[in-house]
């Protein structure tokens, strides 16, 4: 059975989504985890499932009170057990103002801060740990921790699977629309994990950098290459871990897309639940992302950007771009003849074009990709990440829009944003071969003006090729 395949099957089972709340309600509750997990996405997304399978309520009422009550004492213990330890490790050590938030809060409503924290968003999973620390007795925070989840878990659970319950009878969703929602959910929460705090984490001041440099350090036949890597500065970890995992994935997808006859079921059910949402104004904006993510649209957007590196001299900069984007064109055409996949619906300025990989979305990932890398080299350290969330709003639509105007399979979609994530691994790693001058000062307003001019001519001019 293909891989999506077993997933589609997998997000139907009853015991699977009574466990994911219970996971996500401990998580949501565990110490610093919660800040990093958007639970109230994820239990409303799971309780709406179980909702329309008609489990029972109270059996998806009782897991989340089981996991909050689990994740808050999991807390608690790690505070009261190990006070030192926990303040001298990360996140802690790097954000010590998350502790010092959660004390503030702690002084100030005392006892009564655990029930009250539970419903608190910044402070939640930070509140037990602080108890623990401050050595509230044990029996008082079991009291508070029984009663706070007595509440929370109801008032979590049931929107959700209120709409569970009610969607299919007046919505007239198409059957599968509910696997189809949490698999695009769960693709774009991980891509979001990963350029976020995966991508910090593989930086010279997260926790994954310096536990795979210790390690290789104390090899003898990698630490020679470790040390010519780095002598130009960093060694470029989240860029090499980007190129073998994009490339894996990549290779073991490609696998699974050509091995199986016509598209995949998860394609199908992507595909009814866009057809279902079809309206004009869709319609409207899936054609304008296509004038502006074809080779017309890239260039309207580049242009400006590319004549201020020539005038700035800013030649390695210009060179890697333009790499950047002849390389991924050309994979692009070197794949769709190879693979040959036809297009679930041609129009006729695509006669004779294949779908897989999905060329708007890889040369989309490519711009705003690289676009984050180098933004993100110029900003402080701990404002990093918004550079790659920004990133992935902007190519999330993109790519989207080819399920909108039905010119592509999902599949094509997640072939294509690996693609790109490819040839920005390639791409950073040559570029960060050694020390560059900064890209600033650089009249970034005045360019996305220019950029924004041109596109719109583009879009209103031009016919989409």
């Amino acid at each position: 059975m293909p891989l999506a395949d077993t997933l589609y099957s997998l997000t139907l089972s009853p015991p699977l989504l009574l466990s994911l709340v219970l996971l996500i309600a401990l998580a949501e509750s565990l110490a610093l985890v919660g800040l990093l997990v958007p639970g109230v996405m994820l239990i409303t997304t799971i309780a709406s499932l179980a909702g329309h399978q008609d489990i029972a309520v109270a059996w998806l009422i009782g897991a989340a009170f089981l996991g909050a009550i689990i994740g808050d004492g999991i807390s608690f213990s790690l505070g009261f057990k190990h006070r030192e330890h926990v303040t001298q490790r990360w996140p802690l050590s790097q954000h010590p103002e998350w502790l010092s938030r959660g004390s503030r809060f702690f002084e100030r409503y005392g006892v009564s801060s655990v029930f009250i924290g539970r419903f608190v968003g910044p402070v939640r999973p930070i509140i037990p740990l602080v108890a623990g620390m401050m050595h509230m007795p044990p029996r008082t925070f079991l009291w508070a921790n029984l009663s706070s989840a007595a509440i929370w878990a109801p008032a979590y659970v049931l929107p959700g699977y209120l709409l569970g319950r009610a969607w299919q009878h007046h919505l007239n969703l198409p059957p599968g629309l509910e696997a189809a929602l949490l698999i695009l959910g769960f693709i774009i929460l991980v891509l979001a994990v990963i350029f976020s705090w995966g991508r910090h984490q593989a930086t010279r001041h997260g926790t994954l950098y310096r536990v795979i440099a210790g390690s290789i350090r104390r090899l003898p036949l990698l630490r020679r290459s470790w040390l010519a890597m780095s002598q130009s500065g960093d060694v470029p970890l989240a860029s090499l871990l980007l190129l073998v995992i994009s490339l894996g994935s990549l290779s073991g997808w490609t696998l699974l897309v050509i091995s199986h006859p016509g598209p995949l079921e998860m394609d199908v059910l992507v595909q009814s639940m866009f057809a279902w949402l079809h309206s004009d104004v869709a319609e409207t904006a899936g054609n304008m992302f296509a004038r502006i993510g074809d080779s017309f649209g890239i260039i309207a957007l580049t242009l400006p950007w590319a004549v201020w590196m020539l005038i700035s001299k800013r030649w390695q900069a210009l060179l890697h771009w333009c790499g950047a984007f002849g390389g991924v064109a050309l994979l692009n055409i070197m794949g769709k003849a190879l693979f040959a996949r036809p297009r679930p619906g041609t129009p006729d300025y695509l006669a004779g074009s294949f779908s897989y990989p999905s060329a708007h979305t890889s040369t989309i990932v490519v711009l705003v990709g690289l676009a984050a890398a180098f933004i993100a080299a110029e900003m402080p350290r701990q404002q990093r990440f918004w550079a790659y969330w920004v990133a992935l709003a902007l190519a999330l639509p993109m790519g989207l829009s080819r399920l909108v105007v039905g010119v592509h399979w999902f599949s094509d979609l997640v072939g294509g944003a690996l693609l790109g994530l490819v040839v920005c691994a390639l791409t950073l790693l040559h570029w960060q071969r050694e020390p560059r001058t900064p890209m600033r000062p650089c009249p970034w307003l005045l360019l996305s003006v220019a950029s924004l001019v041109l596109i719109s001519a583009r879009v209103a001019l031009l016919p989409p090729v």
